[in-house]
């Protein structure tokens, strides 16, 4: 698979709610950056996913561009919260077929005041 394909597999595996198969996709040494968290590894980041899901009604894809082994996605990211919908974009380095880094781009501010941080 290329790199467009492995992020496509992982965003429906994400939207199936399949953490097994999106782990699958993930590297070992997994860097994720984000405004509110950073993590080092898949496992820390798909348990802070899994404390999302209960706040997301859907996601509404926009674009995916590829280059080379890095993507870039643009999603509405539409939630059953008083945040609303919060435009991201998110950063994949993909190599020999695992995701080794992601990094989101999102207006935190909302979050951040629902989930108590500042």
């Amino acid at each position: 698979m290329n790199a467009k394909d492995v992020v496509m597999a992982y965003q429906g595996a994400m939207g199936k709610g399949d953490m097994k198969a999106a782990r699958g996709l993930l590297a070992d040494n997994l860097s994720f950056v984000g405004p509110l968290d950073r993590f080092g590894s898949p496992e820390p980041y798909l348990a802070a996913l899994g404390q999302l899901a209960p706040m997301i009604e859907r996601v509404d894809m926009k674009r995916m561009f590829a280059d080379g082994d890095e993507v870039a996605l643009f999603y509405d990211l539409v939630t059953k919260t008083p945040a609303g919908t919060a435009p991201c974009a998110e950063w994949y380095r993909v190599k020999a077929g695992k995701i080794t880094h992601i990094q989101v781009y999102f207006d935190a501010r909302p979050f951040a005041a629902l989930m108590g941080k500042k």
